[in-house]
């Protein structure tokens, strides 16, 4: 079948954020011809974002080619974007260089966020939100013998699966949740995943945290000092700082402030999507799950404003989450739409095939939608807030 020629003028579109939801987001816009797109993403590959605690552990790369999962004609630039000029309406770049845009796609995601508060964190305690600090943090666990200690620091899911294939790797690990461990899944997952880490030697540490990082230690704020020569903080999440830089309106975390279309509540040629969106002020859970249905969403909105009809809400029902315990054994939480966690999980080996088969999908569901765009589909039905009368826009479309 032969390709469509490509219109003389064509609607500009750049994606800032060449990640689960970017990537799809530029595949999707390929439903029109007339869309010239282009991804702006620091690195001149994927990254597998959910695979970083293996990459980590030397247990799997997390690394994928763009030229495998880019459709046809969607241009790549691989530079960091630092300002979004809404008068001019381009993206400048850290090279320098700017893109002019009819439209924007705010795809930036979220990196890792080690508090300023907590003294030594920032300059001894490393993260693996992102693929760079990941290298960092690979190289350093190479350096330290096997029984050395490590502390993860964060119970939740990012915080358990590192623990977990570090130890499987015969690594001493010491996990202090804050709280508590797994606290969005229900009781009987909880103590499944107790379980696992207390027969693979993890000493879970609940109802503490810590209060500060030394080189080769942490203290709790109980007042215990445990000996660490390795910290790794997976204590939460941040965004990038872009959209506030610009000039955007933005929530307490720094994403980007909608509508339930997905617009910028200043700009309604600036549709955010993924980690970095706040619809309604009231974001979706930052993850993989939402990343792909959330970048399709926000590429039809650029698509009826494009066509001039509009823009239809979000809707995404969650149902559930996955989390790895090393590499033979998972656990599949099941959720109300509302993701609320239900008292009912899989387990085991079947857990692990569950949480494998959906990594790979997110991957898989970028390459189809690169070759059928549009093909992309997901559960529908969650609950989101009544739509708010449209807000007056610091720019609007002519």
């Amino acid at each position: 079948m032969s390709t469509p020629e490509r219109p003389s003028t064509l609607n500009k579109v750049v994606v800032i954020g060449g990640g689960y939801a970017g990537t799809l987001a530029a595949n999707h816009l390929r439903m029109r011809a007339d869309v010239g797109i282009t991804v702006v993403n620091p690195r001149p590959e994927f990254v597998e974002r959910v695979r970083l605690h293996q990459f980590v552990a030397g247990t799997r790369e997390a690394t994928v080619d763009f030229g495998t999962l880019l459709g046809e004609g969607i241009r790549l630039v691989v530079d960091s974007a630092t300002h979004i000029d809404t008068t001019t309406r381009t993206v400048r770049l850290a090279s320098g260089r700017a893109l002019d845009y009819d439209y924007v796609i705010y795809a930036v995601g979220s990196t890792g966020a080690i508090p300023s508060s907590v003294p030594g964190a920032a300059e001894f305690a490393f993260d693996l939100a992102e693929f760079e600090p990941a290298q960092r943090l690979r190289a350093r666990l190479a350096e330290l013998p096997l029984d050395a200690p490590v502390t993860v620091v964060g119970g939740g899911l990012t915080g358990i699966e590192t623990a977990a294939e570090l130890a499987e790797r015969g690594r001493a690990v010491t996990l202090v949740c804050g709280r508590a461990l797994a606290p969005s899944f229900g009781a009987p997952a909880r103590r499944a995943m107790a379980t696992w880490l207390s027969r693979h030697r993890v000493e879970v540490v609940e109802d503490d945290m810590v209060r500060e990082v030394r080189p080769d230690a942490v203290v709790l704020a109980g007042g215990g000092v445990r000996a660490s020569a390795l910290t790794i903080w997976a204590g939460g999440f941040g965004v990038p700082r872009l959209a506030a830089a610009s000039g955007l309106r933005t929530d307490e975390l720094g994403r980007l402030l909608t509508d339930e279309t997905l617009t910028s509540v200043d700009d309604d040629r600036i549709v955010a999507t993924g980690d970095a969106a706040a619809p309604s002020g009231r974001p979706l859970r930052m993850s993989c799950y939402a990343a792909g249905p959330l970048g399709a969403q926000a590429a039809d909105t650029v698509l009826s404003r494009i066509a001039g009809s509009e823009p239809a809400v979000i809707s995404l029902a969650f149902s559930g989450a996955c989390v790895s315990l090393g590499r033979s054994t998972g656990i599949r939480q099941l959720a109300r739409k509302d993701d609320t966690a239900v008292n009912l999980y899989v387990g085991g080996r079947m857990g692990a095939v569950i949480k494998e088969v959906t990594c790979n999908f997110a991957v898989k569901r970028i390459r189809r939608e690169a070759r059928r765009p549009g093909s992309l589909i997901w559960v529908k039905g969650g609950p989101r807030p009544e739509q708010p009368a449209p807000a007056p826009r610091g720019v609007t479309t002519p």
